[in-house]
């Protein structure tokens, strides 16, 4: 498991899990502690992120509706400079 705190109120909770045919990312959105989304990754092989929970962060700044864009962007420009 792997938390990335964004600012005070928004972190990402990261974590892997074995599947029946492979493992998954899941990376679930905290907004003032809260729970509001999951989302996950599925892989049968290996991924090819350049760090581990690349994809599944990706995809949660992208689709997540509980942020606003000015938030959206903060949190992509930190997953590229700051997270890894």
């Amino acid at each position: 498991m792997k938390i990335f705190k964004v600012d005070k109120r928004i972190s990402i909770i990261c974590r892997a899990e074995s599947t029946r045919s492979g493992f998954r990312h899941l990376a679930t959105l905290m907004l003032n502690n809260y729970e509001r989304r999951t989302f996950k990754a599925c892989y049968i092989n290996r991924t090819w992120e350049r760090y581990q929970f690349e994809s599944v962060l990706y995809h949660l700044a992208d689709k997540t509706e509980d942020l606003t864009d000015v938030e959206k962007k903060k949190l992509i420009k930190k997953i590229k400079t700051e997270f890894f």
